[in-house]
């Protein structure tokens, strides 16, 4: 069966929260920021860096290297474009 682990929401996303964690193999866990750097410093490619933001936040504030971008209102359509085999991380 695929699932998925997720490993941190950041922020609070409402629909998306309850989506990814109906659909999790694990409680979520929520990580700082620090924490977060440091967790995929260690961890690397097999993390799923899943980025909801708009690309107007985009824009502004940059982009976390190596991370899938998928607006925050696209998710529940664009599920299929989100690994099940690895670790997911959302920001």
């Amino acid at each position: 069966m695929n699932r998925r682990t997720v490993i941190g929401l950041l922020g609070s996303f409402g629909s998306l929260s309850r989506l990814l964690k109906a659909q999790a193999a694990s409680e979520e866990k929520v990580h700082t920021a620090d924490e977060l750097k440091a967790l995929l410093d260690k961890e690397g490619k097999s993390l799923f860096v899943l980025d909801v933001r708009e690309p107007k936040e985009l824009e502004e504030l940059g982009m976390l290297e190596g991370s899938f971008n998928v607006p925050v209102g696209e998710v529940e359509k664009r599920m299929a474009e989100i690994p099940k085999g690895k670790p997911l991380v959302v920001v």
